[in-house]
């Protein structure tokens, strides 16, 4: 009986060892990694409990802020669908916030946005110089 290889057989084999090859490079570099856990620097050990420590500390004004997400939602997925179109029809016709002043509540719930008064530039002109008299040097 003679063996015939075709192209599967003999791309198989070559994947057999490759995938060898990667299992035993694996397995000798585990060992390397977990000795480089081992030998964290103290600003890296000390910094990793620094972390864990904030995270601990805001747990749980992460918390609080999750549940006023949750029962805020709905209220303002509603506002944003109403006043939705006329904040996009007001960012429309402002070009340069810049030019206007921060809103202002008035006492009647009113709020308005005043825009600047622009100054019309005058010319800085350069106060006159008085000249040395002939014969003396400024210094």
């Amino acid at each position: 009986m003679t063996l015939y290889r075709t192209r599967s057989h003999t791309y198989i084999g070559f994947m057999k060892r490759i995938a060898s090859l990667a299992l035993i490079l694996s397995l000798m570099s585990a060992p390397a990694m977990a000795e480089e856990e081992d030998n964290r620097s103290l600003m890296e050990e000390g910094l990793e409990l620094f972390m864990e420590g904030l995270r601990k500390e805001m747990a749980p004004a992460m918390d609080d802020l999750r549940d006023l997400a949750e029962q805020m939602g709905p209220s303002m997925r509603s506002f944003l669908q109403e006043m939705g179109p006329a904040f996009a029809e007001m960012l429309d016709q402002v070009r340069d916030w810049s030019s206007y002043h921060p809103p202002e509540v008035l006492p009647n719930g009113d709020i308005i946005i005043r825009k600047k008064q622009v100054e019309p530039e005058t010319p800085q002109t350069p106060a006159p110089q008085d000249d040395p008299p002939p014969g003396m040097t400024d210094i």
